[in-house]
This record gives structure tokens, C-alpha cells and sequence, in this order.
């Protein structure tokens, strides 16, 4: 199994596109988007090609494929455009025998753990600094913390990147094909 994770679109109709090229060219089953689909926000800038409506028209027709969570900055409005649910916090995932708690980033975090334990696998976006790394814990022992990056905004120097799972590892790939980091789960 092939799954896909992306984060912070941001409203791109550029990145939105080469995210979906990349998905589509990947042969991956899913592709879950960990929030901030539409909308900027007030502290970034306006991404590239910022289109909103362009990159609805994108998303809806992948419905089906589609497992998001809300972001900080996706509201009630965004969901009444888009055909998939995606004003849930989080959403559990079991892949490949992992329980993985996805979650934009923006109430619960490495700093704010939600329940989980040992063994699990926290994926965010959110602070768009790509992560893959083991965490001890005092609440629930050692964890495995995964942010893909941000597909439009990426932060600290890193490059526009997703993530990707297949056969117990998962990627941080650049848009452009690069793997970054690479972690077996």
C-alpha cells in the first residue's frame, strides 16, 4: 500500500497542480491532507498562484481519494465548497499494522501530545519544517513524529516537499522528485 501526505496548500493552484501530478504519477491508493487547504492566513504571504477556487476545482474530483483534517486555517465556509470531509481535528489511521494519529499540528503536537501510545505515529504539518524523527515521551513512551513539510510554503530553508508511505517507510519527497529524509517505521 501507497499512501500520500501533504500539508499546508495554502490556497496554491501551482503547488496544488504539481501535488496532484506527483500523486497521480506515484500510484499511491490515498492522498491525506493534514489541513490549510484553501485559505493563506494572516501571517503568511499569499502563496504562489494563489486560486482557491482553482484548487477546489482540483481536490473535489479526487473525492474518494481524499482523507483530510482541518487546519488552523480551513473553516466551515471551505468545507460547504469542497466534496470531502475536512473540519475533523484528527483522524486515526491504521496502516500497515501502525496506528497513526493525523492531525494538522495547531492543538496537538510533539509539545501537545494527544492520547496515544507507545508505538504510535504522530503526523502533522502545521509549522511547515519537515520532521521525521523517534520521540521519548513521558506520557506514552516512544513515538514516531512525521511532518511532510508544506507543499506551498515550506519554512527554515527547506524545499516544497510531501510525504510518502510505502512498505513501512515513509518519505519526505521535494516536488521536483528529491527524497530529503527517509525513516523506516
Amino acid at each position: 500500500m501507497k499512501i500520500m501526505f501533504a500539508s499546508d496548500i495554502h490556497g496554491s493552484a501551482y503547488y496544488c497542480r504539481r501535488m496532484l501530478e506527483v500523486y497521480e504519477a506515484s500510484g499511491a491508493s490515498r492522498l491525506v491532507i493534514l489541513g490549510d487547504i484553501l485559505y493563506h492566513g494572516p501571517r503568511n504571504d499569499l502563496p504562489w498562484e494563489y486560486a482557491p477556487k482553482e484548487v477546489i476545482a482540483m481536490l473535489n474530483p479526487l473525492k474518494n481519494q481524499i482523507y483530510a483534517v482541518r487546519g488552523n486555517c480551513d473553516t466551515e465556509v471551505d468545507q460547504m465548497v469542497l466534496e470531502f470531509p475536512i473540519l475533523a481535528d484528527y483522524a486515526l489511521l491504521s496502516i500497515e499494522g501502525k496506528t497513526f494519529y493525523a492531525t494538522h499540528g495547531h492543538v496537538y503536537n510533539q509539545d501537545h501530545l494527544p492520547p496515544m501510545q507507545e508505538g504510535d505515529i504522530l503526523i502533522h504539518g502545521h509549522t511547515h519544517l519537515l520532521k521525521a524523527e523517534q520521540a521519548e515521551t513521558e506520557s506514552c513512551g516512544r513515538i514516531t513524529v512525521l511532518n511532510p513539510g508544506s507543499v506551498s510554503i515550506p519554512k527554515g530553508g527547506n524545499p516544497n516537499t510531501y510525504g510518502m508511505l510505502e512498505d513501512g517507510v515513509f518519505s519526505i519527497i521535494t516536488l521536483d522528485g528529491d527524497v530529503v529524509k527517509k525513516m523506516a517505521l
